[in-house]
């Protein structure tokens, strides 16, 4: 199922022109919202990484509340599932000033069933904390991230971990990762240049609210030898058990069963 489309609140029939920029030079930024029955799980968190991506991006955007019943509006008719808020820059063909674009529209899912296998691949286009331009925001340009997740699939896994050019371990395409090691939960900071991602941040707090040491920093992908469990963490996995990354292996273990119950807990529970 897919909803109506928005295009600046307006319904449309979800075409864009050939000239915008988001076909002509990947150039805008998203978001993806969980929509729980209706309700948007941290509607608030996702605009706010919204209008910092723009602004990295130099694009104005909407007024917040505009942003906001757009989500809320689609979020209504769709039920349970996806809400996408794609920002474009405009038309990128000299001579056209077609203005920039926020498309809303939502999108049934499906979770991915079971735990999921790995498979590391080094990512030279990442910065990897260098700092620049477009650090830390969500923008549309994941060719490079889609081209690790098939080539992990070639390889007979599931999806890619993302690796420096050091062997140190970032994220996954489109998720974060995490592990334990002596009861620890760590996972790669954000000083890496990894996306500060709201699922992450949930799941970490709740680790914490359980008693969990987090630890948050840089391990190369050796430092998953000594792991007992793995997890994947984002908006649409929720919290998945990792079994295998290349080839180290591992049962689902009780660390991440537990932030997954938790998980299931405060974006089902929140609303009410």
């Amino acid at each position: 199922m897919i909803t109506e489309v928005l295009i600046n609140g307006a319904p449309s029939d979800g075409l864009i022109p050939v000239t915008d920029s988001s076909v002509l030079r990947g150039d805008g930024c998203f978001e993806v919202l969980k929509s729980y029955e209706g309700m948007v799980f941290a509607i608030d968190e996702h605009i706010d990484r919204l209008r910092a991506s723009a602004a990295s991006l130099q694009i104005e955007l909407p007024d917040r509340a505009d942003l906001a019943s757009w989500i809320e509006k689609t979020a209504a008719e769709l039920g349970t599932g996806a809400v996408r808020v794609v920002v474009t820059r405009g038309a990128s063909v000299p001579g056209l000033d077609d203005p920039s674009s926020v498309i809303v529209f939502g999108h049934g899912w499906d979770i991915p069933e079971g735990p999921a296998r790995l498979f590391p691949v080094m990512a030279p286009w990442h910065a990897a904390g260098v700092d620049w331009d477009l650090a830390g925001a969500k923008i549309i340009s994941y060719g490079p991230n889609m081209a690790a997740a098939r080539r992990a699939r070639d390889e007979g896994f599931d999806d890619a971990v993302l690796l420096t050019i050091e062997n140190v371990v970032l994220e996954g395409p489109t998720f974060s990762i995490a592990w334990v090691v002596d009861g620890v939960l760590e996972t790669p900071g954000l000083d890496l240049g990894i996306l500060g991602s709201i699922t992450r941040r949930v799941v970490l707090d709740l680790a914490r609210e359980a008693g969990i040491e987090v630890a948050e920093g840089r391990w190369g992908l050796d430092r998953l030898g000594g792991a007992t469990e793995a997890m994947a963490m984002s908006t649409i996995r929720e919290v998945q058990p990792v079994v295998a990354v290349g080839e180290m292996n591992w049962d689902p273990g009780p660390i991440t069963d537990l932030l997954a119950r938790g998980f299931a807990r405060r974006t089902r529970g929140w609303q009410h």
